[in-house]
This record gives structure tokens, sequence and C-alpha cells, in this order.
């Protein structure tokens, strides 16, 4: 994934102090606004790039310079920076389970305490689930995403990023977070708290899978 910039429902994006990318931040994240309003007033496959990109005030050459594909929009984010600098700023004494779990109670408990980003979530969520396209280029964002964190996780346990306890443990968590917020959304969960149910799910994995 393309670099991300923290976003949080109190303030709005943390925007880069320079002009320029300041610009860069904003345009691509009115793209992905009106993305998600068009797939939502007529489908996913119904809404061509031309339309978002005059829905955004943009080019559809703009719209392709910040997200190489359609897919992309839908899975383009503002929070993997986010997350990687919330779990390096975890106490070092915490086991890498107990650190992510508190990072991604911080990092989503912002995104659920906003009415438009809980709600950009939940549709997000039902496109991944929907559209194969979304689906099978979701697997290649996640991979990226992992990526980063594998980092943060190698540093923090003094292990090479490529360690296998180190992949196995990115992919355990990652599928976690995955499995949970489609059960959240697919139940008809959504105006309940997802975290508690990532509480429960992450335990399990704590507890060698055990139920």
């Amino acid at each position: 994934m393309p670099a991300r910039v923290a976003e949080t429902p109190a303030t709005g994006p943390k925007l880069p102090t320079g002009l320029r990318e300041r610009k860069k931040v904003q345009t691509r994240i009115a793209i992905r606004a009106a993305a998600y309003r068009l797939f939502a007033e007529q489908g996913y496959d119904a809404t061509p790039v031309d339309q978002i990109a005059a829905a955004a005030d943009v080019s559809p050459s703009t719209v392709f310079r910040y997200f190489p594909t359609k897919e992309d929009i839908v899975l383009t984010d503002e929070y993997d920076d986010e997350m990687a600098t919330l779990l390096r700023a975890r106490p070092l004494d915490e086991q890498p389970l107990a650190a992510v779990r508190n990072m991604m109670h911080e990092a989503l408990g912002r995104v659920l305490d906003d009415q438009a980003g809980r709600a950009e979530l939940i549709q997000r969520e039902k496109l991944i689930r929907d559209v194969p396209a979304i689906r099978a280029r979701s697997h290649e964002s996640m991979s990226a995403t992992g990526r980063l964190l594998a980092d943060v996780i190698a540093e923090r346990t003094g292990r090479p990023t490529d360690d296998l306890g180190v992949r196995v443990f990115i992919a355990a968590v990652f599928g976690v977070l995955h499995e949970t917020t489609m059960y959240w959304v697919e139940h008809g969960r959504e105006e309940e708290d997802l975290l508690p149910l990532l509480d429960e799910a992450l335990g399990m994995v704590g507890n060698g899978l055990d139920f």
C-alpha cells in the first residue's frame, strides 16, 4: 500500500506540513469519499472510474495516479502507519499479542467512535465479501500491511522480519482481524462494539485456539 496518513474522528486527517503533501492527502480522501458514496448509491460494478473522478472533481488519470486499480480505492485507507506507530510505542515488556490487542483498541476505537469511519468500515467489509475482484486484491493489500507490522514485531522481539514465528504471528493476527470484522458485519452487529469480539478471538489465539 502507499504511505498512509493517520486520521482520527477528533482532529480529521493529520496532514503533512508541506502544502504539496497536504493536497495529495486531501485529494486521496476526496476520491475515496466520492467512490464510497457512489458505490452505496448504485453499486460497485455499476460505478466506473470516470464517474468517481467527476464526483471528486479530478480527472480519471488523477484517480489512477492515487489508486492503481479501482479495487484499491476500497482497500487503501489512512491507518497503516498509525497502527505501526502505535504498536511501536507499546511498552517493551508487553507480550506481542497484548501489544497488538492494545494497539487495535486504540486505532480501531477511533474509527468505531466516528460515525463516518464506522460506516466506511462496514461498507468496505461488505464490498470485500460481495465483490470477487476486491476480495482477491485484499489479500495483496493485507500482505503489505502485514509486512509493515512484521517489521515492528521483529524489532520488539529481536527476531528477523522473515522469521517463521513472526510470519505466523502476523498471519494469525490478520486472520483474526479479518474474520472477526466479517462476522461482526454479517451478523448485523454494526451497532455493537467490535472490540469485545476481537478480544475474544485474540484470546483464542493466546490460548492455543482452544475453545
